[in-house]
């Protein structure tokens, strides 16, 4: 399964804030990720509710607008919410998410976007 997202990638850390619940803070994505999280839905949605539980390597390429020195950990913990989120992983534990081979971070100015390739996990002997 190959899913393209057709706008700059987000990191989900990088743009969280701190709220206070009954006294209690707590940590909540910011307002720049929720929109970002909302305007993915027309790429995502045709393959919601998946709800894939077999192991697999999940491949994130990001495409992105500048050089400009980004954390691919915090890119893969974005998209990996992203697909629980809209229900096409079942979770992001490393039960179902086995690798995540080949991911890495590309420069495209004309063309930002994410690549992510979902492919059944082939253990290698």
């Amino acid at each position: 399964m190959k899913i393209v997202i057709g706008i700059i990638p987000v990191t989900k850390k990088t743009h969280q804030q701190i709220i206070r619940v009954h006294g209690k803070p707590i940590v909540i994505p910011s307002k720049q990720y929720r929109k970002y999280e909302k305007d993915c839905a027309p790429f995502l949605l045709p393959y919601a509710h998946q709800n894939i539980k077999d192991r697999v390597n999940v491949c994130c390429k990001y495409y992105m607008p500048t050089k400009r020195r980004v954390d691919l950990t915090n890119l893969l913990q974005s998209s990996l919410d992203l697909l629980v989120a809209y229900g096409i992983l079942a979770d992001d534990n490393s039960n179902i998410v086995a690798s995540m081979d080949g991911s890495r971070v590309l420069y495209d100015k004309q063309n930002p976007r994410t690549e992510i390739e979902i492919k059944k996990y082939e253990v290698e002997e």
